[in-house]
């Protein structure tokens, strides 16, 4: 089972899939620590509703510092609209979710509702999310797991992110039981360098 720490930056819809997934047995991992760069956000409420540990940290280091307190084996950016750089012995153990198939509509400045965007305006017929390790630039490190969804040719922005966000729900704890069953190094280990 691993130990995570949460880092977001909005209403926490993803600690909220966490913890009823954690609660339900069908995630083997363990929230140990919430931290938002966002102060007084919702997902920071939904926390300590859940009995989390909260915090709220202005920038790196602090969220660092709160970080080395606990426990964790993995750190979870779960709507974190932030660059993160986790502290010396977590660097490889970031994992992140991106709403569409990387490589495609991703990088700096693609996230949420720009990347659904960009998708509709290229007229996909596919779309999806994608759970990676994250390795200090945007939206890259090893794939942990990939999900497709169809779009349809009349889907709306609000249609695409909320089919998206579904598939989301369902790969970003499946990824994680991964992660806990295969371990960190198996990802960075079979991609290319």
């Amino acid at each position: 089972m691993l130990k995570m720490g949460v880092l977001l930056s909005g209403s926490g819809r993803t600690l909220d899939n966490f913890h009823s997934r954690i609660k339900e047995g069908t995630l083997a991992a363990e929230v140990k620590v919430v931290v938002s760069n966002v102060k007084d956000v919702l997902g920071l409420k939904k926390a300590e509703k859940y009995g989390y540990p909260a915090f709220h940290a202005v920038d790196v280091e602090q969220t660092n510092a709160i970080l080395e307190k606990y426990e964790i084996d993995i750190i979870c950016l779960a709507g974190y609209l932030k660059l993160y750089t986790p502290p010396p012995g977590l660097e490889r153990s970031v994992i992140n979710i991106h709403p569409s198939l990387i490589p495609s509509f991703c990088g700096d400045g693609f996230y949420g509702n720009v990347v659904h965007r960009a998708v509709k305006a290229r007229g996909c017929t596919v779309s999806g999310c994608t759970v990676h390790f994250a390795d200090g630039n945007y939206d890259e490190g090893p794939i942990i797991l990939q999900k497709c969804v169809e779009i349809g040719y009349d889907d709306d922005i609000d249609t695409i992110a909320s089919t998206v966000f579904a598939v989301e729900c369902e790969a970003f704890p499946e990824a994680i039981n991964r992660v806990d069953e295969k371990g960190v190094d198996f990802f960075w280990q079979r991609v290319a360098s």
